[in-house]
């Protein structure tokens, strides 16, 4: 990695960090910069604005979160509703576990700047329909190694999880439990309806 590339992940590792915690209104450049220890003028250097900031930083989320999916898809030695689950446990340890604490930006800005900003709810939608494409290939797969029985399409059924899972987020944040999401995996394995 360049000295220049690295820098700017630098910022954008450090942001998504910051932001993860207190929301991306919140966060000024300054406590970003200060962090990082990089100019302002820097800054402008990497980032036109601090909505394309905003957007770089989505898409360096996503980057990573959905690389993390794609090692927990490939797993040899589980079926793929038992990856399916995996996923959704993963998905409660960082919603819930300290370390992770606001680690999930889909979750943490989805209704924050979507209506802020159009390029960051752009790559907000990109992110996300990538996200439950990945899903949709786990439960097609699992259907056709029989480990999974879907009540409708893949495709519908990945979605329809997809929302009930980030609704649960939103609750779990406002409720300070992590009962909602005792529900929706309970829900979730409730829909795939795994062969026994």
């Amino acid at each position: 990695m360049n000295t220049q590339t690295d820098v700017k992940q630098r910022i954008l590792d450090t942001a998504g960090s910051i932001i993860g915690k207190k929301g991306f209104s919140a966060v000024g450049l300054n406590e970003i910069l200060q962090t990082v220890k990089v100019p302002k003028g820097s800054f402008y250097h990497y980032f036109s604005s601090k909505d394309a900031f905003g957007e770089a930083l989505l898409e360096s989320y996503f980057s990573g979160y959905l690389a993390e999916m794609d090692d927990i898809f490939l797993n040899p030695d589980a079926s793929e509703y038992q990856k399916l689950i995996n996923y959704w446990q993963g998905w409660i340890h960082n919603q819930t576990s300290q370390q992770f604490f606001g680690k999930c930006l889909a979750v943490k800005l989805g209704a924050e700047v979507a209506d802020l900003s159009e390029s960051m709810r752009q790559a907000l939608d990109r992110g996300t329909a990538q996200i439950i494409q990945r899903l949709s290939a786990a439960m097609l797969r699992g259907q056709q190694e029989g480990s999974v029985i879907l009540p409708d399409t893949p495709e519908k059924v990945a979605l329809m999880l997809y929302e009930l899972w980030l609704g649960a987020s939103i609750m779990v944040k406002i409720t300070r439990s992590a009962v909602p999401f005792e529900h929706t995996m309970s829900a979730t394995r409730q829909i795939l309806k795994p062969l026994q």
